[in-house]
């Protein structure tokens, strides 16, 4: 009797607590969608933890690394979802880790994942950033493979955003691969700063407005013809 008593009050007590349960999911799922309509992105990260916690899923972890890295949470990103090189990923997954170890600062490990996404699926875009990282790591020849794709497949309305200025801007992607190509000219030829030079000129001539190239053009004119030092009393 006293087994079957037991039994009972186990049971009902599961019933409750997987009532209790389903409700907190509809309620995290109700709250999630107010968070949405609201623009409430800390609200929206709350709910997508509750709503992983009470029910995880490879799709709800990746939604919340997504979010976190959108809303420039890139540390918060990878503790969600790992910053290892893993094939079985989704798009989405990779494209979080590839742009979060980017943003800090961790260029090796970025490009590990930007080569996954560019393998599933080559564009100009994701060679842009290849060719970046790559000069960044020292592989240039690897970075001029990209750079020429990304000149020969770019179209003429893609832009590409930089920030080094206090307002980001947009230009024209085609001119950010010349500037790329330039960089790479003198790395591999240090000694003939004209050629790095023109290929700057061609991609300030696409896009006058390309910040980052012209502060690129002055440290090359100086390098060229460094100041000449004062001389001592």
């Amino acid at each position: 009797m006293k087994k079957i008593v037991f039994a009972l009050l186990f049971l009902s007590v599961m019933t409750a607590s997987a009532q209790t349960s389903t409700e907190l999911q509809k309620h995290y799922e109700a709250f999630y969608k107010q968070m949405r309509l609201q623009g409430d992105v800390q609200g929206v990260i709350n709910a997508m933890t509750h709503l992983n916690v009470l029910s995880p899923s490879i799709e709800r972890r990746d939604t919340l690394a997504y979010i976190y890295a959108n809303d420039g949470q890139h540390l918060q990103a990878l503790n969600t979802i790992g910053i290892e090189k893993n094939e079985s990923d989704s798009d989405l997954a990779v494209q979080v880790k590839a742009v979060s170890l980017k943003a800090l600062n961790q260029p090796k490990r970025a490009l590990e994942q930007f080569e996954v996404l560019y393998a599933r699926a080559p564009n100009p875009y994701l060679a842009y950033e290849l060719g970046d990282l790559k000069i960044q790591t020292g592989d240039n020849t690897g970075a001029m493979t990209n750079i020429e794709y990304g000149l020969a497949n770019a179209k003429d309305d893609m832009k590409y955003a930089f920030y080094e200025r206090q307002e980001p801007y947009e230009v024209s992607l085609k001119a950010a691969f010349l500037h790329l190509k330039a960089l790479v000219q003198y790395n591999n030829d240090k000694d003939n700063i004209d050629a790095a030079i023109a290929l700057i000129d061609e991609a300030l001539a696409l896009d006058p407005s390309f910040n980052l190239a012209s502060l690129s053009k002055q440290a090359l004119e100086q390098r060229k013809n460094p100041p000449v030092a004062e001389k001592k009393n």
